[in-house]
C-alpha cells in the first residue's frame, strides 16, 4: 500500500559536483551537505529530521542530467522568487510560473546547471 506522503527520496544526477551545489544554493538559498555514499557523491537537501523526505544531488558514472524522464519538483516559499533567483545563478526558465485552479498553488519548471529539467512548487 502507498503511504499518504509519495516520496520518500529523489536523486539528481550532476557531471560537476561543485557546480551543481554553487547553483541550488543560489537558486533556492539553502546549504546542501556533502556526503560520499557507496561510490557515489551526494550532496543531500534539507529535511524535516520527522519526516526525512528529502533528495540529493548525485554525481555516478553512470547517471547522465536530462530534460527527459521524471521531473522531480521542489517545494519553495515563492514559485516567482525562485525563479529570478534561478536565472540569477545560470538556470533557465522552461514552464513560466503557472498558477493552478482551485487554490493548489503555483509551479513552473526550469533548466539547472547541468541540464536536468526540475519543478518548483509553492502554496
Amino acid at each position: 500500500m502507498l503511504n499518504p506522503i509519495v516520496t520518500n527520496w529523489f536523486e539528481i544526477p550532476v557531471r560537476q559536483m561543485d557546480r551543481a551545489i554553487r547553483f541550488y544554493d543560489a537558486a533556492l538559498g539553502t546549504a546542501l551537505k556533502s556526503e560520499p555514499f557507496g561510490g557515489m557523491e551526494l550532496a543531500v537537501f534539507p529535511y524535516d529530521a520527522e519526516q526525512h523526505v528529502t533528495g540529493a544531488l548525485m554525481r555516478l558514472d553512470q547517471c547522465e542530467p536530462s530534460m527527459h524522464g521524471s521531473t522531480v519538483y521542489l517545494s519553495v516559499a515563492d514559485v516567482a522568487d525562485t525563479l529570478a533567483k534561478v536565472e540569477h545563478a545560470g538556470g533557465a526558465v522552461i514552464v513560466p510560473r503557472t498558477v493552478l485552479p482551485e487554490g493548489r498553488g503555483a509551479f513552473a519548471q526550469f533548466r539547472d546547471s547541468e541540464g536536468n529539467r526540475v519543478g518548483l512548487w509553492s502554496r
